[in-house]
């Protein structure tokens, strides 16, 4: 019994120290940009398509590699994603020019998109009790390594360059990649290439990539209409194909049929929404409005991240005895009371009342991400787990750039205690939204013991 428990832990650390590198590395690059923007002689705008990228990348890329992982074995694109990483933070730092460095951010992100997908998948099949716990100690290691990546750049840079943050990750890769080989499950799928519907990926990565250059141009000011239109036209082109195809990349029927699962991608994309606002927002808000330093913001950010990683365990526990519907309840919940409490905030209040609310909001999100993935797993199959993973976690980066495109908007011209308002009431609007799609998933709200 204790080799079995043994072997558990580190299966989950294995898989964990894999998921972790890519909200380490789309968090890492922030206090990092403006070092690379010197070096690289480029404007603000163009620097920050570092960021972009990588979430271009990652929200394309994770239903792809999700199918991969279904289609071919989940430890085999666990270790191509391991790799692929490997090899583009090994480029990274002796990039030539910035287009380059682009390709390299590109490429990383495409590796660590296959992590997740791939991990989930893994984690689903081969934990069938206590799979909450589970889940609590993943978001954990996703949550900490966002939460942290900015100290842990911020330190490196100052002692060396840029190019450290890139380096970083061999640790963790070559950790995840020696317990892998041992650890994880053997793939017994064939490779097969004439399998992959490759006109379906093509038109998904097209549709999905001009659809965030659409919402990034909103930011810029500039708006690429044009993108829109390709968009809508390559994603009728792919419903159509897919819906005809005989081993589509995305079984559309199925997603048409399944109005839980898509219902869950949906209420995922508000509630990123919501948190990536005050996750971009606050330090916006600090450093602008307050005037505090990078060091002093990045301490109090931590009261938004560093509560969602405490609440995190309890949220699994919570999941595993009564589901997930209540655990959602009760993140969405917080994340209304706290958007309401930000309203309560003025140019008078004391910096203590920001942290309290701040704290409110970080223990939404320890709740959100456990219960909705657990939700999501309620309602898929598990031969596509892979997929739901991917198209989970492209949900997440949907909400995120959509939350990108509304702090640009509103903090464009002033960021005041007015503004911080105004993105509240807009958020509050949206959260109570989401808690009344909430309440039509399925599930129990009472807690019934055990006997």
């Amino acid at each position: 019994m204790k080799k079995l428990n043994k072997k558990r832990w580190l299966f989950i650390i294995t898989i964990g120290l894999g998921t972790l590198l890519n909200p380490l590395n789309s968090s890492m690059i922030s206090v990092a940009v403006t070092r690379m923007q010197a070096d690289f002689a480029l404007t603000f705008i163009h620097a920050s398509w570092l960021i972009s990228i990588f979430y271009l990348a990652s929200a394309a890329g994770q239903p792809v590699m999700g199918k991969l992982s279904d289609m071919f074995g989940a430890k085999r694109l666990f270790l191509t994603g391991l790799t692929l990483v490997a090899f583009a933070s090994l480029l990274a730092p002796f990039s030539p020019n910035f287009p380059i460095l682009l390709a390299c951010r590109a490429l990383q992100a495409i590796g660590s998109s296959t992590l997740f997908p791939s991990g989930m998948s893994m984690i689903r099949t081969h934990i069938t009790e206590g799979q909450g716990r589970a889940l609590a100690i993943l978001s954990i290691f996703a949550s900490t390594s966002a939460a942290f990546g900015p100290s842990i750049g911020g330190f490196f840079i100052h002692s060396w360059d840029w190019q450290a943050i890139f380096f970083i990750n061999f640790p963790f890769i070559i950790v995840s990649f020696i317990l892998a080989m041992f650890i994880l499950p053997a793939t017994n799928k064939k490779l097969v290439i004439k399998q992959i519907d490759l006109l379906g990926i093509c038109l998904f990565i097209l549709s999905i990539t001009c659809f965030i250059l659409f919402l990034l141009s909103l930011e810029e000011g500039d708006i690429r209409w044009w993108t829109l239109f390709i968009c809508i036209a390559t994603a009728v082109l792919f419903y159509r194909f897919e819906a005809k195809h005989n081993a589509p990349f995305m079984d559309v029927n199925s997603l048409r049929k399944n109005t839980k699962e898509t219902f869950v991608y949906v209420q995922f994309t508000g509630i990123n929404l919501i948190y990536y606002c005050y996750f971009f927002g606050f330090p916006i808000f600090m450093q602008q409005a307050l005037a505090y330093n990078e060091a002093k913001t990045g301490v109090l950010m931590l009261a938004l991240a560093g509560f969602g990683v405490i609440i995190a365990p309890l949220a699994g526990s919570l999941i595993d005895k009564v589901g997930s519907k209540l655990p959602a309840l009760i993140g969405i919940g917080l994340l209304v009371i706290g958007t309401g409490l930000l309203l309560t905030y003025h140019e008078s209040s004391p910096i203590g009342w920001l942290l309290m609310i701040m704290s409110v909001l970080g223990a939404s999100n320890g709740f959100n991400n456990i219960s909705m993935q657990t939700a999501l797993y309620e309602n898929v199959r598990p031969e596509n787990t892979g997929q739901a993973s991917g198209l989970f976690q492209t949900s997440r980066y949907m909400g995120a750039i959509l939350s990108s495109s509304l702090l640009g908007v509103t903090l464009n011209d002033q960021v005041s205690h007015e503004t911080l308002h105004l993105v509240a009431i807009i958020c509050f609007v949206f959260s109570v939204f989401v808690f009344f799609m909430m309440l039509k998933l399925p599930g129990k709200l009472m807690y019934k013991a055990r006997s």
